[in-house]
């Protein structure tokens, strides 16, 4: 049971995560979602992880935080907000998802939450903990909805009342007790279907899960194999990402532009044509993207996925948007 102690020390973090720049943030008591378990092995077995073989190992890890952080009593969730106005100039340019613009989320993420740890620990000696930025078999998602920031979408993103879906999500494990948030209970989609509807591949399962194989993100991004000939009229110009069932839910027509600079598009990138894309250079690719999201596709992958979007036949299928 949290004390007066433990309420001081919970809003004291919440307000220096706010102040080095996290849009939201919230604490959940460490325990085992058992109630994960069956949603987790179902898709997993009906091989819907597709490449990402780590997804159905560590399943006790991923279910308890307590076995992977021995001694874990608290879990604090933040958000990072990455959604931005900028845009990529030019027609046939090929498209990338906004959470590629800038440098690698991973790094950005995991240095705030660093710093967070640091300020716990310089304010109660003898608290020890983990940082994760989707880097460790951690339930992101169900932790985050724990901690109150939010309910995952039909699309299985999780949706935040204030700031909508375009947000990066970060956890620190801990052995010291906090005041707890409530989970968040309210499922504000009601009958809407806009991203199923909108999904360019129906990759969008009925229980708020994806199927990675038709997912135009992971085709792009994390597949080991090149975008199988079938499914390559739906890319829509996309080379890297998809953030289409994003686009069109309406929460997220109160998603303002992020305040991270590490984010940012850089501008030799925003000015890219068609054409500068399909010429990229080995030398320029890692020049340009050694830091960021796309530097994780290798240079040969990449180009195959510029190659791709370029011929793809999807460019005049409309999709509706926030309206």
């Amino acid at each position: 049971m949290a004390d007066s102690t433990d309420n001081t020390l919970a809003r004291l973090i919440k307000s220096y995560a706010e102040e080095i720049g996290f849009d939201l943030c919230g604490i959940a008591e460490a325990r085992n979602l058992e109630e994960h378990r069956e949603k987790l092995m179902k898709w997993t077995v009906a091989g819907m992880n597709g490449d990402m073989a780590y997804l159905g190992q560590n399943i006790e890890k991923r279910l308890d935080p307590r076995i992977l952080v021995p001694g874990a009593k608290s879990v604090i969730v933040t958000g990072l907000n990455y959604f931005t106005d900028e845009k990529q100039g030019g027609q046939g340019v090929p498209v990338i998802s906004k959470y590629a613009y800038g440098l690698n989320y991973h790094d950005v993420i995991l240095k705030k939450l660093r710093a967070i740890l640091t300020y716990i620990k310089s304010v109660h000696p003898g608290a020890e903990g983990r940082t994760f930025a989707d880097t460790a078999p951690v339930l992101e998602k169900a932790w985050a909805r724990e901690a109150g920031l939010g309910w995952p979408g039909r699309h299985s993103i999780l949706i935040n009342k204030e700031i909508g879906s375009f947000f990066f999500i970060g956890v620190i494990i801990l052995n010291i007790e906090l005041d707890y948030d409530q989970p968040a209970s309210e499922d504000y989609c009601g009958n809407c279907t806009r991203c199923v509807d909108s999904c360019p591949t129906s990759a969008i399962n009925t229980d708020r899960t994806i199927d990675a194989r038709k997912c135009l993100a992971y085709l792009t991004i994390e597949s080991k194999d090149p975008i199988p000939e079938s499914l390559i009229h739906d890319l829509g110009g996309k080379a890297f990402g998809c953030d289409t069932c994003q686009e069109v839910c309406p929460r997220n027509k109160i998603a303002k532009s992020h305040k991270t600079s590490e984010f940012n598009l850089l501008p030799e990138v925003q000015q890219m044509s068609a054409s500068d894309w399909k010429n990229l250079t080995r030398k320029d690719y890692k020049r340009l993207f050694k830091g960021s999201a796309i530097g994780r596709r290798s240079y040969c992958r990449f180009m195959d996925n510029i190659e791709a979007a370029a011929t793809s036949e999807s460019e005049n299928i409309i999709y509706p948007q926030l309206s």
